[in-house]
């Protein structure tokens, strides 16, 4: 252990800030912008269409059966909403719809109503009103419509507000709002939408009464999201991106384009479980394409990760901070056999990543963990412990609660994919090029059963975290066991690390 690192752990352990850094709590940047212009991929994997450009039309007739709604008489839609039973489709003709003037005016429905917006159907908040569409009703579909204009506060969301389950938000454009475009309920279908320039999230997939299961999310265009820079407002929450899901338990992310957003593009922390994240095209996203952090068993597959983390990765290296900022960055997750899903890992495979700041880093703090001050999910335990008191001394120091009151990173396997870098793309000369599975000093709190290298031990060579039948072109370096372990390939191929096996090194960017 180098001894830099471990001054720099123990400095760490005795303030909050520097804590949530390394959970993975990191903020927006205030750097200039240094994105380039993008444009779906059309071959590979990863090929989703260009949603924001030309939304899908909805009807331009009232289907048989539909209840009109008028844009020249305010509150209409509620009103309408109000006064038809169960059941009802409602279409919205052409036009700017506004709801009463009063900022918690929404529109409620009931259970099964649908609402189809005709070509030109706009649902306009002024920003005035936070909620567009609320309530508990359940099997709500909302299809071809625009939403923009309300100003939800932070960590709320427009559309479904309330998080209700089995909705189904399709072919419409949710924009320019406050807080996070919609919310999600369990069972819900997010499919064909524009998510774009919300102040705070695209989608908040965040129910508080849980459970969250069975979502879908399919061909979005996902992008601008988080202007209003959450994280300089408020440093280290944790509250910003593309989409954050919170405790969701199945999820199918597949076929969108995720792109441009402040900070990161898909963000799935603490109890999440059973993802499937492929065909995706993420790219151009200021902060980490991908985070999986504190959750359990997922397939990330067949995506294009291309030009992620440009302006954080080198916001920090410009201030000299030697952790490997990666575009794919799994915080205290991985495979956990006794948590039920489609797999009992965590696998990473068949992705193309290009021009990334780093790959992908396997991180886990070694003092986050059940009823630690350290944990930035301070009001949750692992998905292994009903009661977290118990996660205390002197139980916490012998098994089964040694093991089971910590996230931990584990049984990930990272294969079959190309990582490509040209580091005259991103205009960098180091920090750009790694590959890392590390921890840090264990020191904090007090009574931790953690402390030292044990967990930089454990998630470098006991945690059954591998990496093999990769191809690297271009220039990559690995970080082992903590930051101070930079590895070349022969090294990170070498006893005791033996990673990457039957991978190929060393091809030249073109080859």
């Amino acid at each position: 252990m180098g001894s830099t690192w471990r001054r720099r752990a123990r400095r760490a352990a005795a303030v909050l800030a520097p804590v949530l850094l390394v959970s993975g709590c990191v903020g927006s940047s205030d750097a200039p912008k240094a994105r380039p212009t993008t444009a779906p991929s059309t071959s590979g994997p990863g090929h989703p269409a260009r949603v924001c450009a030309k939304p899908p039309a909805g009807p331009a007739k009232a289907p048989a059966g539909a209840v009109t709604v008028d844009p020249s008489v305010v509150g209409d839609l509620a009103e309408k909403t109000k006064s038809h039973p169960a059941h009802t489709t409602f279409w919205l003709k052409p036009g700017r719809h506004r709801l009463d003037k009063d900022r918690f005016s929404q529109v409620v429905p009931k259970k099964g109503d649908r609402y189809l917006g005709a070509p030109g159907a706009v649902l306009d908040g002024r920003k005035t009103n936070q909620y567009a569409f609320g309530g508990s009703a359940t099997d709500v579909t909302l299809s071809h419509l625009t939403v923009q204009g309300f100003v939800a506060p932070q960590d709320e969301g427009v559309v479904n507000h309330d998080s209700a389950d089995g909705w189904v938000i399709e072919h419409s454009v949710i924009q320019r709002n406050s807080g996070a475009g919609l919310m999600a309920g369990a069972r819900q279908t997010v499919r064909g939408n524009c998510l774009r320039g919300n102040g705070q999230y695209g989608m908040n997939a965040y129910k508080g009464d849980g459970p969250l299961r069975d979502l879908v999310v399919k061909g979005n265009e996902i992008t601008g999201n988080n202007t209003g820079d959450w994280e300089r407002r408020r440093p280290g929450c944790g509250c910003t991106g593309g989409v954050k899901f919170w405790a969701v338990d199945g999820a199918d992310v597949s076929g969108n384009w995720v792109h441009e957003n402040r900070g990161t593009g898909l963000w799935a922390d603490t109890n999440n479980n059973d993802f499937r994240i492929e065909d995706n095209l993420l790219e151009a996203n200021d902060g980490a394409a991908l985070i999986y952090e504190t959750s359990y068993n997922a397939v990330v597959r067949d995506n294009v990760i291309r030009r992620n983390n440009w302006v954080e990765g080198r916001k920090y290296a410009d201030r000299g901070d030697t952790f490997p900022f990666a575009t794919v960055y799994v915080s205290e997750s991985g495979g956990e056999p006794r948590v039920p899903a489609r797999t009992d890992k965590l696998e990473i495979y068949r992705n193309v990543l290009e021009d990334n700041w780093s790959g992908i880093t396997l991180w886990e703090n070694a003092d986050r963990f059940c009823n630690s001050p350290a944990n930035t999910s301070s009001g949750d335990c692992t998905l292994l412990v009903k009661r977290k008191k118990r996660c205390a001394q002197p139980g916490i120091a012998e098994a089964p609660l040694y093991a089971d009151c910590r996230w931990r990173t584990q049984r990930v396997d990272i294969h079959a994919n190309r990582f490509v870098l040209d580091k005259s793309v991103l205009g960098c000369t180091v920090k750009c090029d790694r590959m890392a599975v590390l921890a840090n000093y264990g020191t904090y709190p007090d009574w931790s059963p953690y402390k030292g290298e044990k967990v930089a031990e454990a998630i470098t060579r006991e945690q059954h975290n591998r990496w093999y039948d990769n191809v690297y072109v271009g220039p990559w370096t690995f970080v082992a066991h903590d930051p101070s372990r930079v590895l070349d390939a022969q090294e990170w191929q070498a006893a005791p690390y033996r990673q990457d096996k039957s991978s190929a090194f060393d091809t030249p960017v073109g080859g």
